[in-house]
């Protein structure tokens, strides 16, 4: 009786399991699968085909899911949920009348919306359409802000693909710069949305919420809005949303941000300082006097996570292999915890993997050495979650690895 009871309970959690695993893969991650040479990794994932997969807070949507979804639109973020990622990012920035919205950066709308194909939108930009002239060499231009309209403006436009045609000579071909490795197949819709309904998105999803604060690019203070009046805004939504601080990790380049939030809000704990010390040219992974602070003064700040590109935690051994950099092993020994961004966003990795791979591009052989990428940035580095284009692939992954 206790064998038939223990097989019927099991049964019963089995079903369970099955009825709750919302998390919809496709195929990319089991191609990718295919791509590895054999291994002990491979074996290892190769056990996980036929289970169910689970949302996971390792897998982290990078802006949604722009591999093949307009970027920082309704259908990126659902497309990112449905595919198991357990935390969201609205990249934050500002309209003309101060209100939060979801963009990559304040001045993109001209790659990443149609607003140029919107003449009377168009017409407030702070620099309009300029065509590329073959003769001089000049290339095609244009810089449309969100500070260049009302929040009711922005919200006439659709979000598309990100990108531009340099050699263009009109609009209509300007518009058109999707990347050849990804796809315009789901921008006949691109939903923009506000901060706050991003938060009231996310908190349908059942996901967590990463924003990132945006550099603003105009001046600042704007209209007598400060750089700490900013970041409070965008803190004030959560607790007007009233969504529990530990679903919210707020992110920022600039750590006077994060320390802001550590000292004067109850979002700090999970405050993220994303590190751009990588655009100094002396910059050095392998050396720690080219990254100053020390992860130890960064730490005492009151950071308690620190979030550089992929690239930065990585290096080769002598033996060619992809091991943690120093930079890696010195954040792990300030007991800082460590995002890192941002996968799938390279095109084909085996083919250069361009500056998401600097520095191990010797060792990518096949698309599959994503997952080798995965392994060392997981289980060596330690790192607690993995910003994705396409969050399939890191749902895999972390399903498979019990990383939830």
């Amino acid at each position: 009786m206790k064998t038939l009871a223990k097989i019927v309970i099991s049964t019963a959690l089995l079903s369970s399991a099955y009825a709750n695993a919302t998390a919809q893969l496709g195929p990319r991650p089991f191609y990718l699968l295919d791509q590895m040479a054999p291994s002990a990794l491979k074996t290892k994932l190769s056990r996980c085909v036929n289970r169910p997969f689970f949302k996971s807070d390792f897998s982290i949507g990078h802006r949604g899911a722009p591999t093949q979804f307009p970027e920082h639109t309704k259908e990126s973020y659902i497309a990112a949920a449905k595919m198991g990622a357990g935390v969201l990012e609205c990249d934050v920035t500002f309209t003309k009348d101060k209100e939060l919205v979801c963009r990559h950066a304040q001045c993109d709308l001209h790659t990443s919306t149609d607003i140029l194909m919107r003449p009377e939108l168009a017409a407030k930009c702070s620099q309009p359409f300029t065509p590329a002239d073959p003769e001089t060499g000049t290339l095609a231009s244009a810089q449309c802000c969100a500070s260049d309209l009302t929040l009711e403006e922005f919200k006439q436009l659709k979000g598309k693909m990100d990108g531009a045609n340099p050699n263009a000579t009109t609009v209509e071909e300007y518009v058109q710069g999707t990347a050849s490795w990804r796809t315009d197949l789901y921008s006949a819709t691109g939903t923009l949305m506000s901060h706050a309904e991003s938060i009231e998105l996310f908190k349908s999803l059942r996901v967590k919420m990463t924003p990132e604060l945006k550099a603003p690019q105009v001046p600042m203070p704007y209209e007598g809005m400060t750089q700490q009046d900013y970041a409070q805004k965008m803190i004030d939504e959560y607790r007007s949303a009233r969504v529990p601080a530990h679903r919210v990790l707020p992110q920022s380049f600039n750590i006077e941000d994060v320390q802001y939030w550590r000292h004067n809000t109850r979002y700090g704990r999970k405050g993220v300082y994303l590190d751009g010390r990588y655009d100094d040219p002396k910059f050095d992974p392998s050396n720690p006097q080219t990254w100053q602070p020390s992860m130890e003064e960064i730490k005492d700040s009151g950071v308690n996570i620190i979030a550089p590109p992929l690239w930065v935690l990585l290096t080769l051994n002598d033996a060619g292999m992809i091991v943690p950099s120093e930079y890696a092993r010195a954040a792990k020994a300030a007991n800082l915890n460590i995002i890192t961004w941002t996968l799938e966003r390279s095109g084909l990795i085996s083919q250069d993997g361009g500056w998401y791979y600097q520095g191990i591009n010797e060792a990518i052989k096949s698309e599959g050495d994503v997952y080798t990428v995965l392994d060392v940035l997981a289980r060596q580095v330690g790192v607690k979650g993995v910003f994705s284009d396409w969050p399939a692939t890191t749902t895999f992954y972390a399903n498979c690895m019990n990383h939830y």
